[in-house]
């Protein structure tokens, strides 16, 4: 297949209209080790490198810069087996602005590794989003490996999200430590559905180091046949004022398990956390609801779902 044979692939797996990549949207795409295309605009900067196994990247937002639109990175693999290895390293710099949505896209996985080792670095006043979406193959095949590591500096704010949409998880397990200074807001979010032999694991952490630093961390998940989950979310205040809140939901059908374990920990007596965690069937009042409007038990639940990872 030619370049853009293999890009019109990708974008269809993740249902991407090419029209809204116009002139003034910065966009990448990667298919397992090689750079297809690449279109930026002013204040961006990469430099990618190729490697035998995937890609080596640094992304810099520019001091000052506000990349209006979002930034379209499409990773992906369209055989049934690969290795990709993404490492990247990405700064956003004093007071600039930018949000990149990832499209992750292995549509006809069997036996696909797809790791990410991330370096994040949120300058002061700077604001910086990350929305991963994921598209996975119905076998389950494969392996998600993804781990970021994100500095927040003062008065920044930094919004990381990760979501499968379409397909079987396989082996998820998404790692995010971000340690907060004074006057920044941080949110993690993962919202992610299993089912068959599935296996979820979060561990994601957010110390708040500097004064009035504020994280929500946000966990989400539905598994079902004989899927397994495990949630580890970690929150630290370290500082006078600084706020922050875990909320971890999980609805657990058929044969499935789930687990979680939410930390909390206040090391000034100024600061305040909080959590929630919730996991069981769907509620019962909420079903019957449903059921006495036309709904059959299945259709019920799947809506119930659908609303918990929306």
């Amino acid at each position: 297949m030619s370049k853009e044979e293999i890009i019109e692939e990708l974008f269809k797996s993740i249902k991407l209209d090419r029209h809204v990549l116009t002139e003034d949207t910065a966009h990448i795409e990667i298919h397992a080790n090689q750079v297809l295309g690449a279109h930026l605009v002013p204040g961006l900067l990469v430099e990618p490198k190729e490697r035998a196994d995937g890609i080596e990247a640094r992304i810099v937002v520019e001091k000052g810069a506000r990349i209006e639109k979002p930034v379209h990175i499409c990773f992906g693999m369209l055989p049934e087996r690969g290795v990709q290895h993404i490492q990247l390293d990405i700064r956003v710099e004093e007071a600039g602005q930018a949000s990149i949505l990832a499209h992750c896209t292995f549509p006809n996985a069997v036996e696909i590794k797809h790791t990410m080792e991330a370096r994040i670095t949120v300058g002061k006043d700077a604001t910086y989003s990350y929305f991963e979406r994921h598209v996975h193959g119905p076998a389950g095949g494969v392996l998600v490996l993804p781990n970021s590591k994100v500095s927040v500096a003062e008065g920044a704010r930094f919004k990381t999200e990760f979501v499968l949409i379409s397909g079987t998880a396989g082996t998820v397990e998404l790692g995010v430590a971000a340690e907060c200074a004074a006057r920044s807001v941080t949110e993690l979010t993962a919202r992610i559905s299993g089912r068959l032999k599935d296996r979820i694991r979060i561990v994601e952490s957010a110390m708040l180091v500097g004064a009035e630093a504020r994280a929500v961390l946000t966990t989400h998940i539905a598994v079902r046949d004989d899927a397994q989950a495990e949630v580890l979310n970690t929150l630290v205040a370290k500082a006078p004022y600084a706020r922050g809140h875990v909320d971890c939901k999980e609805i657990v059908q058929g044969r499935a398990t789930a687990k979680a374990v939410p930390v909390v920990e206040v090391l000034d007596p100024k600061a305040h956390v909080t959590h929630e965690a919730a996991i069981g069937s769907v509620d019962s009042k909420q079903l019957q609801t449903l059921m006495s409007r036309g709904l059959t038990e299945d259709e019920a639940v799947e809506l119930i779902i659908e609303g918990l990872l929306s």
